[in-house]
């Protein structure tokens, strides 16, 4: 089989998998907040088919997907620049699918999917044609969508004090201060020590077995000096993350996006180290990379499967997807006992008015107990995850 006929097979199977999840999964909370209210570029990107197709969970995430799936080519297309054999670019574009942090980006209606299309681009754009005027119009333009991109100025800002770029370092300074001016900063809290969440955050969103292979080739490129831009825009984030969490919770969300390019320098180093040893000494390195895939498909059939968790969860609001969980199933129970309207709590509340329960005093909904009242229960797998009682409000 041709590479790109592989590479088209798991682009496939992946859109494939994409659509099942979001038939399975509902919209959580802070999905719903960013769609019904525009928040940012992503809350308008989540309207984009929804005035042709109406509003439910395919048109809300699909643009997730478009962005996942160009994300998936850009990522291809960019490690040309670092894995000379296509067959490695292949494999190595299969474990950027497979990382949990990529596939929880490509359907959660959350800046993180957005954030990573748009650093891809712009490397992409960077390698391509060097650093021309359309790479300063670009960052010009990201300075004012989100920010998590005063991460992506910050590291380049490095990047040019390193290169001797003065005036590409006083352009970043420049837009760090429109960024920060128009979305502020999220330093700020009393002081707390998070550092290990910070370091557990990122061993889920990578898996651990990559993520410290990761931080050991961003390392050993350190000391080498071979310090390109996607070292910059992968190691000045991952490191102002941890300093930060010393001192507060920090949201991995906003820097993952830039760490996993440094998958880019992971598996080139990988390749290097593997390439230049005999056949007999490739064991270890032969053992460590079936080890990681291991880790990864493991990570992938559980987010494939993740309903089948609650066999082994004592409290189903333990399990990683919960807030994914419910609300879509408990909207067609309600219409199922001819209930249309309802109060309950207000996320649960935004949920249901996604799925078509609307806003009511004449029902309520609530998980406190009360075995006189009517019993709403959702189960998967006859294993119930959501018990909650309806009272009927009577007006006089």
């Amino acid at each position: 089989m041709k590479k790109s006929y592989l590479l088209f097979l798991i682009i496939a199977i992946d859109i494939f998998v994409l659509f099942y999840q979001t038939y399975i999964l509902s919209l959580s909370y802070s999905e719903v907040y960013i769609f019904y209210g525009y928040h940012g570029i992503v809350g308008l990107w989540s309207h984009l088919f929804t005035p042709f197709f109406g509003v439910n969970d395919f048109t809300v995430r699909l643009p997730m997907v478009i962005l996942h799936i160009a994300s998936v080519i850009l990522f291809y297309k960019i490690s040309k620049y670092y894995i000379k054999k296509e067959f490695h670019r292949v494999l190595v574009t299969l474990i950027f699918i497979l990382l949990p942090g990529v596939m929880s980006s490509a359907i959660l209606v959350n800046n993180a999917g957005f954030v990573l299309f748009a650093v891809l681009f712009f490397l992409y754009i960077y390698k391509k044609f060097g650093n021309s005027y359309f790479v300063y119009f670009l960052l010009g333009i990201y300075a004012f969508l989100d920010n998590s991109f005063s991460y992506l100025f910050l590291s380049l800002l490095f990047f040019a004090f390193y290169n001797k770029d003065y005036e590409f370092l006083f352009f970043n300074i420049v837009l760090i201060g429109i960024n920060l001016f128009i979305f502020g900063s999220d330093i700020g809290g009393y002081p707390t020590g998070h550092f290990l969440d910070a370091l557990g955050v990122y061993a889920a969103v990578f898996s651990p077995l990559i993520f410290i292979y990761l931080f050991y080739s961003l390392y050993r490129e350190f000391i080498t000096k071979k310090l390109d831009i996607v070292w910059f825009i992968a190691t000045i984030p991952l490191l102002f993350s941890l300093f930060l969490s010393l001192r507060q919770r920090v949201h991995i969300e906003y820097y993952a996006p830039f760490v996993i390019l440094g998958l880019f320098i992971a598996a080139r180093v990988f390749i290097a180290s593997y390439s230049v040893r005999l056949p007999v000494y490739r064991k270890n390195y032969k053992f460590l990379f079936l080890i990681a895939i291991t880790f990864l498909c493991l990570h992938f059939f559980l987010i494939l499967f993740n309903k089948e968790l609650y066999r082994f969860i004592d409290n189903p609001k333990h399990h990683f997807a919960y807030h994914n969980h419910i609300a879509k199933e408990l909207a067609k129970e309600l219409k199922r006992k001819n209930i249309e309207c309802i109060q309950t709590d207000y996320k649960m509340q935004l949920r249901l008015e996604f799925y078509g329960i609307a806003f009511c005093r004449k029902y309520k909904l609530s998980e406190k107990v009360d075995e006189n009242k009517e019993t709403v229960t959702i189960s998967y797998d006859s294993i119930p995850i959501y018990k909650a009682y309806v009272t009927k409000i009577n007006k006089q």
